[in-house]
């Protein structure tokens, strides 16, 4: 059976995204092309970035509401990732909060795509 190991965001400019992505996850793509980019993660997952424009199918204009969530373990480790990207000027979607799942916070890439953070499921 096949499992989920990657993830594609639709991006208007994949270039832009790459040096965005670089920035935040301290690491260098796997692939770079002009319509797709992609970053291996931890754990055998992987980000990709396509160029909307290029992207087939074509995608609904409607729906697709999601959003990455990087989860985090340790205590104040939210915090501190709120403090570092706070500090590097990331867009702030959502400031530090505390939710039904304990806390966290939303920031956007160049895409406009929410990024949460949160702590790692117990």
């Amino acid at each position: 059976m096949a499992s989920p190991n990657l993830i594609v965001l639709y991006v208007k400019d994949p270039a832009e995204s790459v040096t965005f992505y670089r920035d935040l996850l301290g690491r260098e793509p796997a692939v770079v092309s002009p319509n797709f980019a992609a970053f291996p993660l931890e754990g055998g997952f992987t980000l990709g970035l396509w160029r909307q424009s290029a992207v087939e199918p074509r995608p609904s204009p409607t729906g697709s509401r999601a959003e990455v969530a990087f989860m985090v373990e340790g205590d104040g480790a939210v915090a501190r990732h709120y403090e570092e990207w706070r500090g590097r000027g990331l867009p702030i979607a959502q400031d530090l909060t505390d939710l039904d799942f304990g806390p966290t916070f939303v920031v956007l890439d160049p895409d406009g795509h929410r990024l949460r953070v949160c702590e790692t499921d117990k």
